[in-house]
């Protein structure tokens, strides 16, 4: 049996140390009068997915002692009346930042609604200001899985100057940013960056020549064994729901990694679950309180 020679990307431990800090800083504020963060999450439907991320949200910010609201919708409801709970959202100085749980049901346009929240409440980071922000390098909400894992890279010193870097997908919440963010003049940063989808040819090549890899497909064990070169530190953001007979609920998290055939190769490696997931919430977190201390947008 091969030793096992690579480190958990923990995201589940650093996440929790991120929490332990906010809210350390969130008593500071108390003991100060200060103004408690409050985050506000609307919720459209009955999604299982998006339940469990809403109720886990909800709970890190009574966990950190932020305030928090849950404005729940049926499937059936017009766009207008959501979008007028954006825009009543907008208008109430007790709301830092609010975000509008995606996927929206199908008679709702996801952009128009995403365009309608005013950007300095855009803890998402969704919003084309903020997005066009980032992309030129100016203070802003980033999207909190590509925030997460920039930060679970810093916290593990991983170096990134110089580091040719893949990201597998192109998706506008993970992939574009990502990419983005890992071309920057900053730590984590400083990358050479190839940016591969589902119409990239030669995809195996550009890969095994990865330093870092980030999978962002939403394809369960896409990458391979065979994809990836010794030494490499590989990123999985992967959360398919995979049916299970041995779990309770009758399904697993599946990653975009084959895990057993890909980590023993790795210097680091997410774990799915435990590794980007903790710290996406944890990132949505951390901008609930830029945005309460207006540390981005006076």
């Amino acid at each position: 049996m091969e030793e096992q020679h690579y480190q958990l990307l923990d995201g589940k431990a650093v996440s929790a140390q991120m929490k332990k800090e906010m809210a350390e800083e969130v008593a500071q504020i108390k003991a100060a009068e200060g103004k408690i963060p409050h985050l506000a999450a609307i919720l459209v439907g009955h999604d299982g997915g998006s339940e469990t991320y809403v109720a886990s949200k909800v709970k890190t910010c009574q966990e950190i002692g932020f305030k928090s609201t849950l404005i729940r919708f049926e499937e059936d409801v017009t766009e207008e009346e959501l979008l007028r709970k954006v825009d009543e959202l907008n208008n109430d100085p007790d709301v830092d930042g609010f975000i509008v749980q995606l996927p929206l049901p199908k008679h709702i346009s996801e952009q128009k609604v995403i365009e309608a929240i005013d950007y300095r409440k855009d803890v998402d980071g969704f919003h084309p200001i903020n997005v066009g922000r980032m992309s030129i390098g100016l203070p802003c909400f980033v999207s909190a899985t590509p925030a997460g894992i920039l930060e679970l890279l810093k916290r593990y010193h991983i170096e990134t100057q110089g580091k040719h870097c893949v990201v597998l997908g192109r998706s506008n919440i993970v992939g574009k940013p990502m990419a983005t963010l890992m071309m920057q003049k900053s730590y984590p940063g400083d990358c050479t960056v190839t940016v591969c989808h589902s119409r990239s040819k030669n995809l195996k090549e550009m890969c095994l020549s990865a330093d870092i890899i980030i999978v962002a497909l939403g394809v369960p064990e896409f990458l391979k064994g065979d994809m990836v070169k010794e030494g490499a530190v590989i990123v999985d953001v992967g959360t398919t729901r995979m049916p299970s007979s041995v779990t309770k609920s009758g399904f697993k998290l599946t990653g975009d990694v084959l895990f057993n055939e890909v980590a023993p190769k790795c210097s680091y490696i997410t774990p799915v679950p435990g590794g980007v997931g903790p710290m996406t919430i944890i990132s949505l977190m951390r901008n609930t309180l830029l945005a309460g201390k207006k540390a981005i947008y006076k």
